[in-house]
């Protein structure tokens, strides 16, 4: 089954085949999750309260275009929740930043706790499995990848006190 058998010692040691010395797969990351438009128009029961807060939140367009020159080589990886107030605050915010400058946002949606394990945070299925991969604790976890899959940094929750959503990723994007 194991092509190469040091990796079933690691998946038996981490519960996962990632291994953090190396970068997240993108292209399996792309596979299993939904770009963030698809995500902030299907949410269901939360879709109405997605679309209020893109027609009422303003980007900053000084920032929005330092986000656009930066952007390029980078993807936004989002776990969320559609009952998180974070997540309702934050996530159609990522929807416009993408939309406005073309960075790639991703979002691993339908997360659920699992309130009967004393062991796990996280009930999988439904949440997806990359709840463990990243670790997650808290949502909305914004995790910005390079274009190799390292992460180059994070948002936990909501922006820094102080900044915006695309504040707080030009903070990451900068130099």
């Amino acid at each position: 089954m194991f092509a190469v058998p040091w990796l079933k010692f690691i998946i038996r040691l981490t519960g996962s085949p990632y291994d953090a010395s190396m970068g997240h797969d993108l292209s399996r990351l792309r596979d299993h999750s939904e770009p963030v438009d698809v995500y902030v128009a299907t949410a269901g029961r939360t879709q109405e309260a997605f679309a209020r807060r893109r027609a009422e939140y303003r980007l900053d367009d000084g920032v929005v275009g330092e986000l656009k020159r930066l952007s390029g080589g980078y993807v936004v990886v989002v776990f969320s929740a559609e009952w998180c107030p974070d997540c309702m605050r934050n996530v159609p915010v990522l929807d416009l930043i993408s939309e406005a400058t073309g960075l790639e946002v991703r979002v691993f949606g339908h997360i659920m706790r699992d309130a009967k394990s004393s062991t796990e945070r996280w009930r999988t299925p439904p949440s997806p499995v990359e709840v463990k991969e990243f670790d997650v604790v808290k949502i909305p976890l914004i995790v910005v990848l390079d274009r190799d899959g390292e992460r180059v940094g994070e948002i936990v929750e909501n922006p820094p006190p102080g900044k915006t959503v695309e504040g707080a990723l030009l903070d990451i994007l900068e130099p």
